[in-house]
C-alpha cells in the first residue's frame, strides 16, 4: 500500500504529516511512502532527509494522490489555485484521507460531501476520543497544547499595552487583564502563558473540573454556575448547553469581556460547531485596543464577528482569526504530529494489513465517511441530517 505525504497549500502552513523518523517506521510496516517535493521544508525536513529515511520524493502532485491509497495530511482538502482543482477532487475514488478535517464546521460540509461522493474513506485526527489507549494518537492534544501558548504570544504581540506590571520611576503600569473562555488543553496552557508573562487571568468554564483547574494555576475563576450533568459529558468533554443557558453565558461574559484587555476563546463542544459566547453587541463594549483570539475558528468559532483565517478590526478591537496557530511552531508541530499520525495509522490495521478496524473504538469516532455515507455524529447534526 501507497501512503502519500502532500505538501500543506493552506496558508502560512508550514507543518507535514510525517517526517523521515516517521518514514522509517511506516516502511518497517510494509508500507511505501512518497513524499511531495518540498513537503518538509516548513519544517526544515529536506527532500534529501525524507529520501534517505526510503521514501520516494514525487515531483508531480496530481500523480501523488491519484496513485495514493492512504493520504496523510495536516489539514482539511482545499482549493488547490495551482492546479486548479480542490484537493478532495484529487484524491482517487477508494482511498483513505487522515487530517484534521473539522467536518462539522458548516464551511467545511461541502469538502465533506465531495469525500462521501467519491467514495472515499475519511478519518478525522480531531475525532479521536481521549482515552488511556488513544493518548499517543491524540493530535488534537499535541496541538492545542501549543496553540494555547502560541495564542497568548498572538495576543501579546498584538495588543497596545504590556502584560505585566511594570514599575517606573512615574509610576507602575498596571498588569494587563486577559480573559480565557473555555479551560480544556488550549485554555489552561494560555492560562499559564499568560501568567509567566505577568497578565491578570480570569478564566470561565462551565465545568466544575475545569474551573478548580483554573484555579490551580491562579487564575480567577467567574462565570455561573451550571449543573454537572449539563455541563460535562461522561469522558469529561464540556456539552453543549440549551439555547437559554446559553444565553445566560453570553450574558455573565459581556461584562467581563468589557474589563479585559485580551480574550482567549477555545470553547469547544467535540465534533460539533462550536457555541458563540461572544455576541457583536458585546465585541463592540470592549476596549479600544482590545485583542480577540478566537482559537475555536476550526469549528466555526465563538465570537460572532470573527473571520476565518483572517485578522480585521470592529470598533477598535482586533478579532484574530487564524486557524492554523501550531502551524506557526512548525518544528515541534509536526514532530508530535507526526507521532500522533503513525501511531493512529499502526492502530488502524493492527488487526490485518490493508484492512481499516472500524470496530476499534478509537477509529469509530474519528471515522468521518465511508462505503459512500457520511457516518460521524457531529458533521450529522451540523448538517441538520439522520445518523
Amino acid at each position: 500500500m501507497v501512503i502519500a505525504v502532500p505538501k500543506e497549500i493552506m496558508t502560512d502552513e508550514r507543518r507535514v504529516a510525517a517526517t523521515p523518523e516517521t518514514v522509517t517506521k511506516y516502511l518497517k510496516l510494509g508500507f511505501t511512502v512518497k513524499v511531495a517535493s518540498g513537503a518538509g521544508l516548513g519544517a526544515f525536513h529536506t527532500d534529501d532527509a525524507y529520501a534517505k529515511a526510503g521514501a520516494i520524493i514525487e515531483t508531480d502532485v496530481r500523480r501523488l494522490w491519484t496513485e495514493a491509497d492512504i493520504v496523510l495530511k495536516v489539514k482539511e482538502p482545499i482549493f488547490d489555485s495551482a492546479l486548479k482543482e480542490h484537493e478532495a477532487d484529487l484524491i482517487r475514488p477508494g482511498a483513505t484521507l487522515i487530517t484534521f478535517l473539522h467536518p462539522a464546521t458548516p464551511a467545511n460540509h461541502p469538502m465533506v460531501e465531495k469525500l462521501r461522493t467519491r467514495n472515499i474513506t475519511a478519518l478525522t485526527m480531531d475525532g479521536i476520543p481521549r482515552i488511556s489507549r488513544a493518548q499517543r494518537m491524540d493530535a488534537l492534544t499535541s496541538m492545542s497544547t501549543l496553540t494555547g501558548y502560541k495564542a497568548v504570544l498572538t495576543a501579546a504581540a498584538r495588543l497596545p499595552v504590556v502584560l505585566p506590571m511594570v514599575g517606573t520611576a512615574i509610576g507602575a503600569i498596571k498588569p494587563a487583564v486577559v480573559l480565557v473562555v473555555g479551560a480544556g488543553v488550549v485554555g489552561l496552557q494560555a492560562i499559564a502563558t499568560a501568567k509567566r508573562l505577568g497578565a491578570v487571568v480570569t478564566a470561565v468554564d462551565i465545568r466544575a473540573q475545569a474551573r478548580e483547574a483554573c484555579a490551580s494555576l491562579g487564575a480567577k475563576v467567574e462565570g455561573f454556575s451550571v449543573p454537572d450533568e449539563m455541563a460535562q459529558s461522561a469522558d469529561g468533554y464540556a456539552c453543549r448547553l440549551p439555547d437559554d443557558w446559553l444565553q445566560q453565558e453570553r450574558d455573565a461574559l459581556a461584562p467581563l469581556a468589557a474589563r479585559a484587555d485580551a480574550i482567549v476563546l477555545s470553547a469547544l463542544v467535540p465534533g460539533e460547531v462550536a457555541p458563540v459566547l461572544i455576541t457583536a453587541e458585546t465585541v463592540r463594549g470592549m476596549r479600544p485596543g482590545s485583542v480577540i483570539v478566537d482559537v475555536a475558528i476550526d469549528q466555526g468559532g465563538n465570537c460572532a464577528l470573527t473571520k476565518s483565517g483572517a485578522l480585521h478590526t470592529v470598533d477598535d478591537v482586533l478579532i484574530c482569526g487564524t486557524k492554523n496557530i501550531p502551524g506557526s511552531l512548525p518544528v515541534h508541530a509536526t514532530w508530535l504530529y507526526a507521532n500522533n499520525m503513525y501511531y493512529f495509522v499502526e492502530n488502524l490495521f493492527k488487526k490485518k494489513k490493508g484492512e481499516i478496524d472500524f470496530d476499534d473504538e478509537i477509529v469509530a469516532s474519528a471515522t468521518v465517511t465511508r462505503d459512500g455515507r457520511i457516518v460521524h455524529a457531529g458533521t450529522l447534526k451540523a448538517m441538520g441530517k439522520e445518523a
